[in-house]
């Protein structure tokens, strides 16, 4: 990219040589201190500056992690760390989605389905990932097709299960649909999904797992995985989901 500065840099060096005397039919001698000092401060001034206009024209920038990170951005980062980087140094608010609000309404009615209502901020509340849902008339088909699938009857140990984990020295939170417990006296977490194809990331799975896993001080293989996509009435479930080290890694954090 051109430079805005390109202008001040050509000013910057007429500078320069008009000091050094390298201007014709001027003497690079300045009798007069005040101009000569005035001289010395456009100078340094125009050195700040195009020091500046480098920077902004460098192709590569350092963007620091905040302290929090979210399951969803993390997954971002593994997909495409350069889109991501972008994103968090220039932020760009978003704009409503109808998807999201039919989400989280869903989401609500779980919670209620099961008699359990869970007090969030807004900034958390859950199904602002859902994308596929779009109308009233699908949120009530979803509603209905839960009701009738696999997890409609049964009792979870919890919902929006918030936690918290750190993975490379990088703290990682987010919130699990739903954990249930098994019949082997192990847990399956379970994450709900809208949308119509079933190609949900099961990195988020690893990540609920080992949480659920370390916070419940449970060995991994106690711990299942679980896409449920309930539109399509289909169980997705992982029983060999990455540990620890090899999230981390594929995180880019080890």
């Amino acid at each position: 990219p051109i430079s805005p500065l390109a202008g001040r840099r050509a000013l910057a060096d007429r500078v320069r040589a008009h000091v050094d005397g390298d201007v014709d039919g001027l003497d690079g001698a300045i009798a007069d201190p005040e101009i000569a000092a005035r001289l010395d401060e456009l100078e340094s001034d125009l050195e700040l500056l195009t020091a500046e206009a480098d920077a902004v024209a460098a192709e590569e920038r350092r963007v620091e992690l905040p302290g929090a990170v979210s399951t969803t951005a993390m997954l971002g980062l593994a997909k495409d760390e350069g889109t991501f980087a972008r994103e968090l140094a220039r932020p760009m608010p978003r704009r409503p989605s109808p998807a999201a609000r039919f989400g989280t309404r869903f989401h609500a009615w779980v919670e209620a389905h099961y008699g359990q209502q869970v007090l969030l901020d807004p900034a958390e509340l859950p199904g602002q990932g859902d994308a596929d849902l779009t109308s009233d008339a699908e949120l009530d088909e979803a509603i209905e097709l839960f009701r009738d699938g696999p997890y409609g009857d049964r009792e979870p140990w919890a919902v929006e299960a918030p936690f918290s984990i750190v993975l490379g020295g990088q703290q990682v939170i987010g919130r699990i649909d739903a954990i249930f417990a098994t019949d082997d006296g192990g847990f399956e977490v379970v994450d709900w999904k809208t949308n119509k194809a079933a190609d949900a990331d099961p990195l988020q799975l690893a990540i609920y797992r080992l949480a659920w896993a370390e916070l419940n001080g449970l060995d991994l293989s106690q711990v299942d995985g679980v896409f449920y996509y309930v539109r399509l009435g289909e169980v997705a479930r992982y029983t060999e989901l990455p540990d620890r080290a090899a999230i981390e890694n594929l995180l880019g954090l080890a």
